[in-house]
C-alpha cells in the first residue's frame, strides 16, 4: 500500500468515476484502474461494487476511506509546512557560540529577524574546543569560532577580523601613552579567563620570548566579569576588542597599544562540508554576506580551504 493508491482511491471517491479520477491526477483510466486492483489484491479486499459504474463503495471500501482521507490530509499538512519552511514563514535556525563570539551575532540576528521574523532563532552556548563537532553530529546548524577547524567534514568562512586589546583602568599610568612596549608589562597584573585559547598560549609565548614577566594572579569565568573587575582598578587585561567596545565609549576602560600583543582574530562561520544546508541557515548566510558587503571594515565573507 502506498500514498499514490490511496490517493487515487480518495479521488476516484470525490470524483464519482475512474475517469473522472483519471483526470484530476493527470493519469489514464487504465493506469487508475491499475492501481486499484493492486491495493485491492493486496488487501484481500473489494473496495469498489463492480456492478455500478459510479464507484460505489464496499464496506471495506467504507472503513478505508476514512483513514486514507486522515493520511490525504496529512499529507497535505506536510507539504504545506514544508513549503513554510522553503519560503522561511517556519523553521528553525540553531547556531553554537560562546560568549565573545556571540557578540558578533547580535548586530546580524538582528537583521535576520528583521528580514525572517517567523524562523526560530536557538544560539547555545558551548565551548569553543566542541563547537565544531556540535556542527558536524547535527547539533548545531551553524558555529561561529575563532580558529580554522581541522575537520575535513566543515567548511569555514572568516566573517570578521578583531583585535586583542590592552585595556586598562581610567587613572592608571599608562593613559595618555600612544603605546607601550611589551617590557612595561612585566609589573602589571593581568585578570585572565579561566579558559585557555590559542590566543591567550600566544601571549604567554610572545611573553616567554621577550623574557618578560606575565603575572597572572586572577581568573575570572567571564569576560564581564574581567572587564568590571579591571574598571574598579583590579590590574590589566587583553581581551577581544568587540567586547570592549561600551567600555570605551563609556570611558570605564581605556585601551593602550601595546605593538608587541597586535594579534589578530578571526572569527569563522563553520557548517557541515557535503550537507544540505536547511533554507533557514542559507537565509543566514546571505544575511552574513550582504551585512559584510554593507559595512566592510572588520566584516568580511571569505571561506577557508
Amino acid at each position: 500500500m502506498d500514498l499514490f493508491q490511496l490517493e487515487a482511491f480518495v479521488t476516484i471517491v470525490r470524483e464519482g468515476s475512474f475517469s473522472k479520477a483519471a483526470k484530476a491526477l493527470y493519469r489514464t483510466q487504465p493506469a487508475i484502474s491499475q492501481q486499484i486492483r493492486r491495493l485491492e489484491d493486496e488487501l484481500g479486499l473489494p473496495l469498489f461494487d463492480r456492478a455500478s459504474r459510479r464507484g460505489v463503495l464496499t464496506d471495506a471500501g467504507q472503513v478505508l476511506l476514512e483513514h486514507a482521507e486522515r493520511l490525504m490530509n496529512f499529507k497535505a499538512q506536510a507539504l504545506a509546512a514544508l513549503q513554510d519552511v522553503q519560503n522561511l514563514r517556519s523553521g528553525q535556525l540553531v547556531i553554537a557560540s560562546n560568549e565573545l563570539t556571540c557578540l558578533y551575532l547580535l548586530p546580524l540576528l538582528h537583521e535576520y529577524r528583521r528580514l525572517h521574523p517567523a524562523v526560530r532563532v536557538s544560539v547555545r552556548r558551548g565551548l569553543a574546543s566542541r563547537i565544531p563537532g556540535e556542527v558536524r553530529d547535527y547539533g548545531a546548524d551553524l558555529g561561529v569560532v575563532t580558529y580554522q577547524p581541522t575537520d575535513v567534514e566543515l567548511q569555514s568562512v572568516v566573517v570578521y577580523r578583531d583585535q586583542l586589546a590592552f585595556v586598562v583602568p581610567p587613572g592608571h599610568r599608562f593613559v595618555g601613552r600612544r603605546e607601550v612596549g611589551i617590557k612595561d608589562l612585566g609589573a602589571e597584573h593581568f585578570v585572565a579567563h579561566h579558559v585557555s585559547s590559542p590566543y591567550r598560549a600566544r601571549v604567554v609565548e610572545t611573553f616567554r620570548k621577550r623574557r618578560v614577566t606575565l603575572q597572572m594572579p586572577i581568573e575570572m569565568p567571564t569576560i564581564d566579569a574581567i572587564k568590571k573587575f579591571v574598571a574598579m582598578g583590579n590590574g590589566v587585561a587583553l581581551l577581544p576588542a568587540i567586547s570592549i567596545e561600551g567600555e570605551l565609549a563609556r570611558e570605564e576602560l581605556v585601551r593602550v597599544r601595546v605593538p608587541d600583543l597586535d594579534f589578530e582574530r578571526k572569527l569563522r562561520l563553520v557548517y557541515r562540508r557535503e550537507a544540505t544546508l536547511s533554507h533557514a541557515s542559507q537565509a543566514f548566510l546571505a544575511v552574513v554576506e550582504a551585512q559584510a558587503a554593507l559595512r566592510k571594515g572588520r566584516f568580511s565573507f571569505t571561506a577557508e580551504q
